[in-house]
């Protein structure tokens, strides 16, 4: 009992330490996307990405959801979802494709940087992340619509507070509330994951990717660390390529190969379970993105003149 308490206490803790950080970002960014969107730079941003938004089939409107999401993270990328009212006119195929954007593209600034101290560039990361989000989603985009696939009306799977109060008032009241429910949202699903790991389900993955990742030809040490940030994030599987990396176990190759790997495919269990929420289908959102981000690697792997050049550019 006192164990389960002191987790409990420590999950709390963890939870609270990652909100803290989540709303520093947050904050200015609903306060900069509110202001764009008095000032009318909502429709006049859409306009400037509405040819890439025809491209996967979203209105013109997602773009200023995808222009958060790149310079933040998910979860500003939701709330300006939430303050968009685009949940009510977007399919489940058109969700789906704004998930795989989501998950592709988020927090580039951030997870760049992290790319770059590896030593992979930053127009090879924003050719694998950005570009990656953009043909991705324009296949599943033609996909759904050519086999008339998750045409129905998406459901959001939380939806978040409102009020009567449509001033600036009521819009204050319903972001401090969301925000409140964020909290929640991340203590649940850090729960989850230590539950998942109790169960082994990191294991299986483990099991599922290691023999993957080495036919691909990803040295063992970097096919465990990919392994381990494929369902921890970038972050955290990039500070444990370092690690390796100063001892001497990784070539360029491996680290090249293993951080293009991570930036298409990270985080599958948090994330993917975020974008969910929103009404995306897991065939786009999970097992679009992992064979995706394979096929990729894969030619990577193969070509390699091109990956030499690659991950020695700064």
């Amino acid at each position: 009992m006192k164990s389960l308490l002191q987790e409990s206490r420590r999950l709390v803790l963890e939870s609270g330490r990652v909100y803290w950080t989540l709303l520093k970002v947050m904050v200015p960014a609903l306060l900069v996307v509110k202001a764009l969107d008095m000032l009318g730079g909502v429709t006049l941003f859409g306009h400037v990405l509405s040819p890439l938004m025809q491209w996967v089939g979203l209105p013109d409107e997602v773009g200023i959801v995808w222009a958060t999401l790149i310079l933040t993270n998910i979860y500003a990328g939701m709330l300006v979802f939430f303050n968009l009212g685009l949940s009510e006119s977007l399919t489940v195929a058109q969700v789906t494709v704004l998930g795989v954007l989501m998950l592709l593209s988020h927090a580039l600034p951030v997870e760049g940087a992290i790319a770059k101290r590896m030593g992979v560039s930053w127009r090879v990361t924003i050719a694998l992340r950005f570009g990656g989000a953009l043909v991705l989603g324009c296949l599943l985009h033609q996909f759904y619509s050519h086999f008339d696939l998750l045409q129905q009306p998406s459901q959001l799977m939380w939806q978040p507070p409102a009020h009567s109060d449509s001033g600036v008032w009521g819009w204050c009241l319903t972001q401090l509330e969301t925000l409140m429910w964020i909290y929640v949202i991340i203590l649940a699903l850090m729960s989850l994951l230590k539950m998942l790991r109790v169960l082994g389900v990191e294991r299986l993955i483990h099991a599922l990717l290691y023999p993957i990742l080495r036919m691909l030809g990803i040295g063992k040490s970097a096919a465990n660390v990919a392994v381990i940030g494929t369902v921890l994030g970038l972050t955290f599987g990039a500070g444990l390529l370092i690690k390796e990396a100063e001892a001497g176990h990784l070539s360029k190759r491996d680290i090249f190969l293993t951080i293009g790997f991570l930036s298409l495919c990270h985080s599958v269990i948090e994330d993917t379970m975020l974008v969910l929420l929103l009404g995306a289908d897991l065939s786009g959102v999970l097992w679009a993105r992992l064979g995706f981000a394979l096929i990729v690697i894969a030619v990577l792997a193969r070509l390699p003149f091109v990956t030499k050049r690659l991950a020695s550019a700064h």
